[in-house]
């Protein structure tokens, strides 16, 4: 159980828990910013491209994230890491193919809301080249709202990739996860409660300081496009 040396106990190897958490930390925060990085490129390429063009391609864009939004996503990831196989790299793989769409979307309406602006008309009428325009023009106009849902994305990522873990289909042993930790842990339920509340607790409380911190960003964000806007 835990003692002075191990204030979280040890597990039934005799291997420290705190220690297997902070090293499960390195897993999860390294896959959650990967996934979170790849598929905010995707999407927001995607989604301001498709707003942009319009047309066909933005239609078919619109019915392809309408269709990876009709199923869960965590049941997508799922089953794309099952026929993936286990590994950190099948883990982000699956979770970004199915991570780019809330980012698509979010993309694109706010660049149908800011593609008819002045500066943008603007900057077409001087004879300005199609990706110059979307990299000077749109994208910081639509990066604020990116920032914020990437910082949510972050917390969302760590848990997808602990529940993958704990069903076996992410990081395996000798590497640590926090998922894994947990799974090992339920067969000592009953006679050693701390293999799992432990660090379910740390999970929690990580999962739940982002989205504060997201929050905070998101707010920070608000009251800066009141003053602009003042």
């Amino acid at each position: 159980g835990p003692s002075g040396a191990a204030w979280l106990g040890n597990d039934e190897l005799g291997r420290s828990v705190a220690q297997r958490l902070i090293a499960g930390a390195r897993t999860s925060f390294l896959v959650a910013f990967a996934v979170v990085s790849v598929s905010l490129v995707m999407g927001t390429f995607i989604g301001i491209v498709s707003a942009w063009l319009g047309g066909l391609w933005d239609h078919v864009i619109v019915r392809l994230t309408d269709v990876f939004l009709a199923f869960p996503g965590i049941l997508l990831a799922i089953a794309l890491a099952g026929i993936l196989g286990p590994g950190v790299e099948n883990v982000v793989l699956a979770l970004a193919a199915v991570g780019w769409v809330g980012f698509a979307r979010l993309a694109r309406a706010q660049a149908l809301s800011v593609k008819h602006r002045e500066h943008v008309q603007a900057a077409i009428a001087l004879g300005s080249r199609t990706p110059r325009i979307l990299w000077r023009h749109i994208l910081p106009l639509v990066a604020a709202p990116l920032i914020v849902e990437a910082t949510f994305a972050v917390a969302g990522v760590i848990i997808a990739e602990a529940g993958l873990s704990f069903l076996g289909l992410g990081v395996q042993p000798p590497a640590a996860s926090w998922g894994s930790i947990i799974r090992e842990g339920t067969r000592y339920m009953l006679v050693a409660p701390h293999l799992v509340l432990g660090p379910a607790a740390v999970l929690l409380a990580i999962v739940m300081s982002v989205n504060l911190l997201g929050d905070r960003l998101r707010d920070r964000m608000d009251v800066r496009g009141r003053v602009r806007g003042a």
